[in-house]
């Protein structure tokens, strides 16, 4: 078979979008900063002051009433200045501008009585963000340098209302992740594909509550990586690390029992300022980081695919083992991410001049199967590679309008198999699984099917922004999305058939399906701020539009009849799938009730359409009769006609500042959501059961979050957050269904509502740091949480109701050690991170016949031995039911 080239197409992408796009909008990615300036004795305005953002080409002028405002600042921290003549110049250092907020910075100014006197004031924010109308954190990028955390992840998951993952209870996928405020969801799977080097973002948005109508296809929540911009000054970053993970629970997790430096090292760095010889016109900023982590599952390589046994004969020693392993131990839930960023700012224009942008990351690892942990080469591997390609411009038109255009390109391309060649000659009957018996891991053989899928999105842009008054601050705008999605999955045959030698299918089976398809959708929105000092104001309505692109199976009863032919097939089984749109309004107020609090109500509809796998799947409607075990994909056909999936949220929540550095926050919420994914049964030639994806499916979630804050001052900073919800809805799945009709006897669909399996009830976050800024800093986190929930059953018959029962509740401590030196004139640190510092054994997952990690009845129960080369107990020890223990990493970084 022909190889696939990967990176030659994502160049060749890129460079194309450098010429035919070139501009990108920043939406999502700036503030605002507006105030008042006045005479310090008298309180007069001063008419046509001058206000600057020191470093940058952003200002204004202060009209007839002292007000002044200046739009589409980057956040970051920055140096204000305001000139007027005869007055002294002042200067407001830390001034704080965020992500989609306005600060308020009122500026008076005493006569000038020394020549070229500057007056410099020190911002102090507020715990209260008076325009905040929904719940929304803003993390600095300063902040996550003082966590011990590793990704965007690990961050999100410290936010209040998020379950690894699940925002206020939605399921996995409705959350929409954004880079610099392009989307890098893969439109196929519906999850995020590629994410910032957290030692490049500038400041992470997260979003748990309702949102302006800038922003669309999400259900629960959007995080919007804001990265750093190209600096005025050189600058720069070298990290290194190296560690391992370490646990005395030898029985759990087999070669944990040393630390190995080398199974865990980082190497990551960045680098910004102008190019050399041409001053401020042209300036850069790149970073790159590779982390190889082995992880913490390792199986034993006793056997190699190619092996078979013979454990058939009643007398086991009479049994014959083929077992031509070298019993090393094999990583099994390791990866390997290279992940590269480069930013070129071309200072033209009067607004942020033109901005080239490129992000690329490779991802190869393992996901770990228990069944191959003593043939650990003979599962699959996974590969992941994404790229995000743009360019942007913004033209201002004065101080309080401008316009931003958008071109982009993001790249997704997904493969899982053993080996890269379908026809590669080390691929293995499948029925050499079949060797063994009962509860025993396999001794050979190797799977079998190729999944490959490639999605390309190309997005244009334009939005439009104006502080048409003191009051109103209009945006609206449209975007157009193009997809090209590409599917694949082959099964390598290996049988009789084919002479024992790998072959491939015929086009058109079930087992070798090929698709492409180009859907598109468009959107549109019109929102307005209105900033009185009573009341802040936003209020929105967008609209978006989906087109499939797809034809849909009339009447999945006669799928059989499909059989007689070959694609493409008679159109009179087909019917094309319809234009979906949807138009949502949202709302959100604010009420300040003091200078130091306010009430915030919100309220909006939401729209997401379902990832593509949905509705294409298995698009030759090849249903195999055969009871063989087969990929649940095989036994599924998708549906280009779904509906759109849609949530209703409100909240209501309070801020308020209790004394200096010292602040709550109170918010409770509800969710209605409807349209979720499920599935109708059929059955093919009345035998056998296959489903096709509807919406079906129904969910509510109610919650209330209590936040505590104080901000770093003598020497400690902390916050602490805990999280009530109660998330039901009738399937934790889509596939829920038709997995339940697969069992023996068959289990009922749900008819009523219960807990999700993401349904944590209480959770509480803890987040700390101590110490001299630069001298040392120790920073932990802690969580806790109440147990998922589980279903309990006894030999695969249920014996109470659905995620009626609940696992052991979490908990986990994370700690950062930094001390800072100098060294010949740069700053250096070395620090150490302890993840799971009490090395404590989380059961993520549960035997349902006990509720719990390291103990099942089916010990204890008459039965025939396992026919394989494994004990009973060591078949039902499962590393992949309990967290990761604890790890240690050990690094230096240099800033200069």
């Amino acid at each position: 078979m022909k190889k696939n080239y990967y990176l030659s197409p994502y160049i060749m992408s890129f460079l194309l979008l450098q010429i035919l796009l070139s501009f990108k909008v920043y939406a999502g990615t700036t503030g605002k900063l507006t105030g008042k300036v006045a005479d310090a004795i008298s309180n007069e305005p001063l008419i046509g002051t001058n206000v600057v953002v020191v470093g940058t080409n952003l200002g204004a002028a202060a009209d007839i009433q002292g007000n002044y405002f200046i739009l589409n600042i980057p956040p970051g921290t920055y140096q204000v200045k305001a000139t007027q003549i005869g007055y002294s110049p002042t200067t407001i250092n830390n001034v704080k501008i965020s992500v989609d907020q306005t600060t308020r910075i009122d500026i008076k100014l005493g006569e000038q009585v020394v020549q070229l006197q500057n007056v410099v004031v020190t911002s102090t924010r507020g715990f209260v963000q008076k325009d905040l109308t929904s719940t929304e954190e803003k993390i600095s990028g300063d902040q996550i340098s003082m966590l011990p955390v590793e990704d965007v992840n690990a961050v999100v998951n410290l936010q209040a209302g998020v379950v690894d993952g699940h925002f206020r209870g939605g399921r996995i996928g409705e959350v929409k992740y954004l880079v610099d405020g392009v989307s890098v969801n893969d439109v196929y799977s519906g999850s995020s594909t590629l994410e910032a080097d957290v030692s490049s973002i500038q400041e992470l948005q997260v979003l748990t509550g309702t949102f302006n109508a800038e922003y669309g296809e999400a259900l629960s929540g959007v995080v919007n990586q804001v990265t750093k911009i190209a600096g005025e000054k050189y600058s720069g970053r070298i990290s290194i690390y190296s560690g391992d993970y370490f646990t005395p629970r030898s029985n759990v997790f087999p070669n944990l029992n040393k630390l190995r430096p080398k199974d865990v090292y980082n190497f990551q760095g960045n680098l910004s300022g102008p190019v050399p010889g041409i001053g401020d016109f042209l300036k850069f900023f790149v970073s790159g980081r590779y982390l190889n982590d082995n992880g913490y599952i390792y199986g034993q390589r006793k056997f190699n695919p190619s092996d078979s046994s013979n454990f058939s004969n009643s007398d086991p020693s009479k049994w014959y083992v083929g077992a031509t392993g070298d019993n090393a131990y094999v990583p099994m839930n390791s990866s390997k991410t290279l992940t590269l960023q480069g930013k070129l700012a071309i200072n033209v224009g009067s607004g942020k001049g033109i901005v080239f942008n490129g992000l690329y990351q490779n991802n190869d690892y393992k996901v770990y199967d228990h069944m191959f942990r003593l043939d650990p080469d003979g599962d699959y591997n996974y590969y992941q590679k994404s790229f995000l390609g743009s360019a942007s411009y913004t033209h201002l038109f004065n101080s309080k309008s401008f316009l931003d255009f958008l071109g982009s390109a993001f790249l997704s391309d997904y493969k899982q198999y053993v080996y890269q060649d379908p026809l590669d000659p080390r691929y293995v009957n499948p029925q050499r699984f079949s060797d063994v018996g009962g509860p025993a891991f396999y001794t050979g053989g190797t799977q079998n099917w190729h999944f490959l899928h490639n999605t390309n999105t190309y997005t244009g842009k334009i939005d439009y922004t104006s502080q048409i008054t003191n009051v109103h601050e209009i945006k609206t705008g449209f975007e157009y999305d193009y997809h090209t999605l590409n599917y694949q999955d082959i099964q390598t045959i290996v049988d009789a058939s084919t002479g024992f030698k790998p072959a491939l299918p015929p086009l058109g089976s079930f087992d070798y399906n090929i698709y492409k398809n180009h859907p598109y959708q468009l959107a549109a929105y019109l929102q307005d701020k209105i900033e009185l000092e009573y009341l802040i104001v936003n209020v929105g309505i967008r609209y978006d539009l989906f087109q499939p692109d797809a034809l849909v199976l009339s009447d999945p009863n006669n799928i059989a009849e499909l059989d007689n032919y070959t694609p493409p097939y008679p159109g009179q089984y087909f019917y094309k799938a319809s234009v979906k749109s949807q138009v949502s309004p949202r709302l959100g107020i604010s009420y300040p009730i003091s200078d130091k609090g306010a009430v915030h109500i919100s309220y909006g509809h939401f729209f997401q359409i379902p990832p593509f796998d949905y509705l294409y799947r298995n698009p030759n409607f090849r249903i195999p009769l055969s009871n063989d075990v087969n990929p649940i994909s095989q036994n599924t056909i998708g549906n280009a006609d779904l509906k759109p999936q849609q949530t209703v949220m409100y909240e209501i929540g309070l801020q308020q500042e209790i004394f200096t550095n010292f602040g709550i926050n109170v918010t409770t919420y509800y969710k209605d959501i409807r349209n979720l994914l499920g599935v109708e049964l059929f059955l093919k030639n009345n035998s056998k059961r296959f489903a096709k994806f509807i919406n079906t499916d129904y969910g509510s979630v109610t919650g209330i979050t209590l936040s505590f804050e104080k901000r770093f001052s003598d020497g400690f900073s902390a916050n602490l957050d805990y999280t009530y919800q109660v998330a039901k809805g009738d399937a934790s799945d889509p596939n829920d269904a038709f997995n339940k009709a697969q069992t023996t006897p068959p289990v009922q669909a749900n008819k009523m509502l219960v807990p999700l399996d993401w349904d944590r009830r209480h959770s509480l976050n803890l987040t700390a740091s101590t110490g001299e800024l630069e001298n040392y800093l120790i920073s932990m986190v802690a969580r806790l949480g109440s147990g998922l929930p589980y279903t309990p059953s006894f030999q695969q018959t249920n014996t109470g109701i659905e995620n009626s029962s609940n696992k052991p509740a979490f908990f986990n401590v994370d700690v950062y050690l930094t001390k800072y030196l100098k060294l010949m004139g740069f700053n250096l640190s070395v620090f150490a991170k302890i993840y799971n510092l009490f090395d404590t054994a989380n059961e993520d997952n549960v035997f349902t016949d006990t509720g719990r990690a390291g103990y099942t009845l089916q010990l204890t129960q008459p039965q025939a031995a396992p026919r394989g080369v494994n004990t009973l107990a060591q078949f039902y020890t499962r590393p992949d039911f309990y967290s990761s223990p604890r790890q240690i990493i050990i690094g230096a970084q240099i800033d200069f």
